[in-house]
């Protein structure tokens, strides 16, 4: 296909930036760091998963941890995962360090003096330990609000935090915090993000190569804006502001990642509408899909950041065999060509060679992304979606036919089934309606889940 489906205050709390550190890079979970070196799903035998842990909607004094491993379909991992000693947890941002992974969180309501942001500690994301409340050293400090990990390329760790002071306490500015120990408990006097200028809040950085890239909100127009630097600490150069990417207005907290494909998402809280949005660029950053809001987690998270990891247990296909795929709900339909298109019909032993034949498929290495997945028939031509319906046809050599034909494998919903998440539509899967095999976004549901979810069995012919 051509064109590409929508996908993607005050609440007025603040939010920053988040990467991680330059050792995670060997397992992919770095979104920022290295530009296009985690523009791959993982190998077989392996998955990405992407972990948020968000305050919630109906309580501000816990965070809840959920997952993905296509950063769409978010599914609950612990709730109440952590609720700090005292006071309050917002905003918080959880990052992978050496010895494991960390929080760091907003420790009061948006009502009150906060001087102070929160330190944890986990070794599984979801036991944690409460470390220390920081004083954040800034004279007549107000409010510092949704301090979020930052770890450039040479491996240091940051906070960028955003704070106000006592003669004008809701106009914010971002800082840095650098620390200046491994055990992340000193740090260095708070440095501005020159350039960015005041009354921004939210502020997200994402490196790719030596340039930084801000996403941060206006607080006055309540758009998210966008701006570069060659430092961390700036000069910034906002160069986006208004509704430049078509995201709407009041809008907050941005997160953005890398996906498989190499694409970015970039995660917003709709604070004026209750949702929970995410949007895609496939030209770092110029332009953005249309806001698409996350079903699982809208009305339910606040304020998230997003980190990506590649981890052991993943799904495994090998490629060039042939293989049938047995529907997980529907154990006794399997995919089939019919008149090039795939559908899903009953097929037993004594169905007809020919219909065995047409159940039968060659799983070769992804056509756009090698440690992605194509199908390919008995006559050489590749399963593709077209007009969101999976069909078989020729492969003509362009782009867009190899990103049509290409899938990633994901962990199915049953016991040794996968799913098959389109290559250049991240969050739409090939499943089953009406028998019929189409290309659909996942609503989060179980049921949709299931409809998507395969198994490869030992071929019929």
């Amino acid at each position: 296909m051509t064109t590409r489906p929508p996908t993607p205050s005050r609440r007025a709390l603040l939010r920053a930036l988040a990467a991680l550190p330059a050792s995670a890079l060997v397992l992919g979970e770095a979104p920022g760091l290295l530009g296009t070196a985690l523009a791959a799903a993982p190998s077989s035998g392996y998955a990405t998963r992407y972990t948020i842990v968000p305050f919630l909607n109906s309580d501000d004094g816990t965070v809840n941890v959920y997952q993905s491993d296509d950063a769409t379909d978010f599914r609950l991992v612990q709730a109440s995962a952590y609720t700090p000693p005292s006071n309050r947890i917002r905003d918080a941002s959880v990052f992978k360090h050496t010895d494991g992974y960390y929080l760091t969180y907003t420790t009061h309501t948006w009502e009150d003096v906060s001087t102070t942001i929160g330190f944890a500690r986990s070794t599984d994301r979801v036991n944690w330990t409460f470390l220390y409340d920081y004083t954040v050293p800034i004279t007549n400090l107000s409010r510092a609000w949704a301090p979020e990990w930052f770890v450039d390329s040479d491996g240091s760790v940051n906070v960028i935090v955003s704070c106000s002071t006592t003669d004008d306490e809701w106009i914010f500015t971002p800082y840095r915090l650098k620390a200046t120990n491994s055990a992340l408990t000193a740090w260095s006097s708070p440095v501005a993000l020159s350039g960015i200028g005041s009354n921004h809040i939210d502020t997200y950085i994402v490196r790719i190569g030596s340039t930084y890239h801000a996403f941060t909100k206006n607080e006055t127009a309540k758009y998210i804006e966008y701006g570069t630097a060659t430092s961390l600490t700036g000069p910034y150069t906002i160069s986006r502001t208004g509704d430049w990417a078509g995201w709407g207005s009041y809008r907050e907290g941005p997160s953005v990642v890398q996906l498989d494909n190499g694409g970015w998402r970039i995660f917003f809280d709709g604070y004026g509408d209750g949702n929970y949005y995410y949007s895609d660029s496939y030209d770092t950053f110029a332009t953005w899909s249309a806001p698409t809001a996350l079903t699982t987690l809208s009305g339910t998270a606040r304020h998230f950041t997003v980190i990506k990891e590649t981890v052991s247990g993943g799904p495994s296909l090998a490629a060039g065999v042939t293989r049938s795929f047995q529907s997980a709900n529907y154990t006794t339909r399997y995919w089939q060509e019919v008149s090039s298109l795939l559908n899903l019909p009953v097929v037993t032993s004594a169905s007809t060679t020919a219909l065995k034949q047409a159940s039968t498929f060659t799983v070769v290495a992804g056509l756009a992304d090698a440690t992605g997945f194509s199908f390919r028939d008995s006559a050489g031509n590749y399963l593709r979606h077209y007009d969101f319906r999976g069909r078989f046809d020729a492969g003509d050599g362009t782009t867009t036919f190899a990103k049509d034909a290409t899938f990633y494998a994901r962990t199915g919903a049953t016991t040794g089934s996968l799913r098959f998440e389109s290559y250049n539509y991240p969050g739409y899967y090939l499943r089953h309606y009406n028998y019929q095999l189409r290309v659909d976004p996942t609503d989060g549901t179980d049921l949709f889940r299931t409809d998507s979810s395969f198994v490869p069995v030992t071929a019929w012919a």
